[in-house]
């Protein structure tokens, strides 16, 4: 079926979507006209709110569970698994059956307090993540009933026509249909640090990776330039971070290296109570005492001998570690994992995005009449030449500023928002200049061209800045500013400025 309107979407709720229809299939593969058949919507238009609504509660919100939550009790009851906890409550019953009720209640009292403090330091970790998760619900831009407008993106359904612009997350995977200069930075998903440079033509390659999808877009990852717009295709669990999300719950709870020695250590401790109960018990009858007095006898040697206090010592040592790490910001969410923790060897880790924050920092600057620069010693003055190179830079910069909870935030490409932080540490915006300075003309970075340039209104004329590969930009270059002086680049110089490059690097 083919769709042609110019009336709104309301036409495509007559054939209506089906959810076994869209699974598995290879979105990167197909024509946009076919990704808008079997979508039924249109790019101009997008849905209307009634086929929206219908699709919400064919396909299910656009967020993965999150799973049944604990209770304090839950926790608390969890805390009597381990095997030590197990051995103190019989031999608090045998002692109670003994008549032996101050040993019975000071042992009940030692498990009691030591499982409210494991289940309370859970539960603040529990809570501390539930705040983390719950700070900001993402807002999406969607075309609907011809219009643009922004809703939660937990109500985005297939079929949704999104905007994308620096600085968005994506909300939901998607078929580009849209793209000027859209780059996107997937280090979330793939680990790449690289952003890639999305375009709208299909591809043959049924079997392409992710990080090969160039006209895919995909949920959880970061818009760092240009815009573009995404036709919704999947959503929730069935989004490529919602297939992670689904392994990483199949994965089976294993016990920590705390948890399995104490395990051991319990048994140990159990099995020679009881064998040396059971010697005192057989001594006793070989030497003609009361059988009964001789069992007694034994039992109360083996609640003796049971340390009641290595369990609420165990749990203290380990609430401590937990409040430290807290103090660092590491929340752990089981308190034997602190243990665990410590016990590790070998940490495999992705770098981008999880070690590092994707973000980079100009450290050093060379121009010819002040040297090498070491930012960030404090001796470095905004003098006219670094002025211009920081306003070429910026200016020939497609990264965006923005102001977050009187924080400024900058996205877009690091090496573009390294330089775009440089300027406003100097007092130069970006957005102040392209008001003074508007660009009328850009042509985009691109890996054979290894440079970017753009063309700005500049004193009643125009002014062409390009930056780029500095090798690159030598070869085309035949003059320099020093101290404001325009001098010719000779052999001598070129070289020069190419060798102080290197050692940057």
């Amino acid at each position: 079926m083919r769709i042609e309107t110019h009336k709104g979407s309301d036409s495509l709720s007559k054939n209506h979507l089906q959810v076994e229809s869209l699974k598995d299939l290879k979105w990167h593969t197909f024509d946009l006209s076919d990704v808008f058949n079997v979508l039924k919507t249109d790019p101009k238009y997008g849905l209307s709110d009634e086929e929206a609504s219908r699709r919400l509660s064919l396909f299910g919100k656009n967020e993965l569970p999150k799973g049944r939550g604990k209770t304090f009790f839950s926790v608390f009851l969890s805390q009597f698994k381990d095997f030590l906890i197990v051995v103190l409550l019989v031999s608090a019953v045998v002692s109670a059956f003994l008549g032996e009720m101050t040993d019975a209640f000071v042992i009940m009292i030692v498990v009691l307090l030591n499982s409210f403090l494991g289940a309370i330091q859970e539960m603040k970790a529990e809570k501390s993540l539930k705040a983390l998760k719950e700070l900001s619900t993402p807002l999406a831009k969607v075309i609907r009933n011809s219009e643009m407008m922004e809703i939660d993106s937990r109500y985005l359904v297939p079929g949704d026509i999104v905007i994308l612009e620096p600085g968005n997350y994506v909300p939901a995977d998607g078929r580009v249909v849209e793209s000027f200069d859209l780059t996107v930075n997937e280090s979330a998903l793939t680990g790449e640090s690289l952003s890639i440079l999305k375009t709208v033509e299909k591809l043959d390659d049924e079997d392409a990776t992710i990080a090969d999808m160039s006209n895919m877009v995909f949920s959880g990852t970061l818009v760092v330039n240009g815009r573009g717009k995404m036709v919704v295709v999947k959503t929730g669990l069935n989004t490529e971070m919602g297939k992670i999300a689904e392994l990483l719950s199949e994965m089976r709870e294993e016990a920590t290296p705390l948890q399995r020695n104490l395990e051991i250590l319990g048994k140990r401790i159990g099995i020679l109570i009881l064998l040396i109960c059971a010697v005192v018990f057989i001594g006793g009858i070989l030497e003609g005492l009361n059988p009964v007095d001789m069992f007694l006898t034994s039992v109360s040697l083996a609640v003796a001998a049971i340390p009641e206090g290595l369990p609420i010592v165990v749990t203290i040592v380990l609430a401590l570690g937990m409040q430290n790490m807290a103090k660092r910001n590491v929340i752990v969410r089981r308190l034997s994992a602190v243990e665990g923790l410590g016990s590790v060897n070998t940490i495999c880790t992705d770098k981008t995005g999880t070690l590092t924050k994707n973000e980079m920092t100009v450290r050093r600057i060379f121009l010819p009449s002040l040297g090498k620069i070491e930012l960030g010693k404090g001796s470095e003055n905004l003098k006219d030449d670094l002025k211009l190179l920081l306003t070429g830079v910026i200016l020939c910069n497609d990264s965006m500023i923005k102001v977050e909870n009187g924080e400024i935030k900058v996205f877009g490409d690091p090496t573009e928002t390294a330089l775009i932080t440089l300027g406003v540490k100097f007092g130069l915006l970006k957005d102040d200049l392209d008001e003074r300075f508007p660009r009328v003309k850009e042509i985009p970075f691109s890996p054979e061209r290894k440079m970017m340039t753009t063309v700005n209104e500049f004193e009643g004329g125009f002014l062409s800045l390009t930056k780029g590969a500095p090798d690159i930009i030598m070869e085309r270059c035949s003059h320099f500013v020093e101290n404001g002086e325009i001098k010719e680049l000779d052999d001598e110089k070129r070289a020069r400025f190419l060798r102080i490059n290197e050692e940057f690097a």
